[in-house]
């Protein structure tokens, strides 16, 4: 058997989904930057579960689905007043509220196509409410109900903060979520089509890709680029701190991918409303001060930024706190998980890979009291 770490290069299955050739990803066949210029998150989602765009009255439709759905469950808002909220991670509590929505579906285990996507549209629908309702309740606020007549986007800026968004914080949150909706077989889309491999339900599959995104080294990137830009704190630290990091080989987070060489090619997008929306705030140091990060970090490590880089900047413009950072990343991303579970129950084949034993050679059981 060759072995792999990482299983780095290896081909696990086919998929009509999403693809990363020469530095370019596209969404079924359509390049990112075009998505993230043109298409709405909405036109994203339906592309990826329908491996085409919709015409207007599907769109229309879609739109109504995702309205008709977002209400949480009463059980899981009170659900979240009993977490000891000073400790809990809103990824935890994203990870434990999904679970707990499979409790009230009827159709949790029902299998069939249909169930499953009625299931996709539900849970979809239900994440912006996760985590604002979760957002609200730990700062001692009332849940926001979603509005039927605003975007995906809108609703969720809408619901976290009980104002209606200006016009540029709606483009900023729909660009991000646009490019954060599918990433190829990463380490969460994984372990939800290895879970659901097995037959196990669409909550399930969400819920283990909650938890692999959870990791530092997946979902949680743009949270430690805020944590860093924050421990730097003005323009003149920069060059001292990252340089003090790089000589001590530390990692700075938000640079370098194990797919891109050349670079993301997300990150431009980010980095252009990053710009925008600091300049708005009146808090533009921090886009200069990632423009010298990104400068020392590419010219020394010629690595370039990843999307997790100006996403931090971005969503702290935008109010929000910097721990719910991965979880909005899980809002977006639950569109390409709930894609590939939804492919992967089309041609099913249980997943189960091989390890290369590099343990002890054949030994012979010692009753206890003869052993050393």
């Amino acid at each position: 058997m060759t072995v792999t770490r990482g299983l780095e290069g290896v081909v696990a299955t086919t998929s009509s989904i999403s693809s990363i050739i020469d530095d370019t990803l596209t969404y079924v066949g359509y390049d990112i930057d075009d998505l993230a210029v043109n298409a709405s998150f909405e036109e994203v989602i339906y592309l990826l579960w329908h491996r085409r765009l919709p015409n207007a009255e599907e769109l229309a439709e879609l739109k109504v689905q995702l309205a008709e759905n977002s209400a949480l469950p009463p059980e899981v808002i009170e659900h979240f007043k009993m977490y000891p909220i000073k400790k809990v991670h809103p990824m935890a509590a994203l990870r434990s509220a999904v679970s707990l929505l499979g409790l009230y579906d009827d159709e949790a285990d029902i299998m069939d196509e249909d169930a499953n996507y009625r299931k996709a549209v539900r849970l979809q629908a239900k994440m912006p409410a996760i985590v604002t309702t979760f957002a609200r309740i730990r700062k001692g606020l009332e849940p926001v109900a979603p509005r039927k007549d605003l975007s995906f986007a809108a609703n969720f800026l809408y619901m976290l903060t009980g104002k209606e968004p200006e016009p540029i914080a709606v483009e900023a949150m729909n660009k991000a979520l646009v490019l954060h909706a599918d990433h190829e077989l990463n380490a969460s889309t994984f372990t939800a089509r290895v879970c659901v491999a097995t037959l196990s339900d669409v909550y399930s599959g969400v819920t283990s890709a909650i938890g692999a995104l959870k990791g530092p080294l997946h979902g949680g990137a743009n949270e430690a680029v805020m944590k860093m830009l924050t421990e730097i704190g003005t323009l003149e630290n920069v060059d001292p701190y990252v340089r003090g990091k790089l000589a001590n080989k530390e990692k700075i987070m938000g640079f370098g991918h194990r797919v891109y060489r050349k670079g993301d090619p997300r990150a431009k997008h980010l980095k252009e409303m990053s710009k925008k929306l600091t300049e708005l705030t009146g808090e533009p140091h921090w886009f200069d001060m990632s423009v010298q990060i990104e400068a020392i970090v590419t010219g020394e490590k010629k690595l370039p930024p990843n999307v997790d880089f100006y996403s931090a900047s971005v969503y702290h413009s935008l109010g929000i706190d910097h721990d719910l950072m991965t979880p909005i990343f899980a809002v977006s991303r639950v569109s390409g998980w709930l894609a590939h579970i939804l492919e992967q129950y089309e041609n099913n084949r249980l997943i189960r890979p091989r390890a290369d034993y590099t343990g002890p050679g054949m030994q012979k059981y010692v009753p206890v009291e003869q052993r050393g």
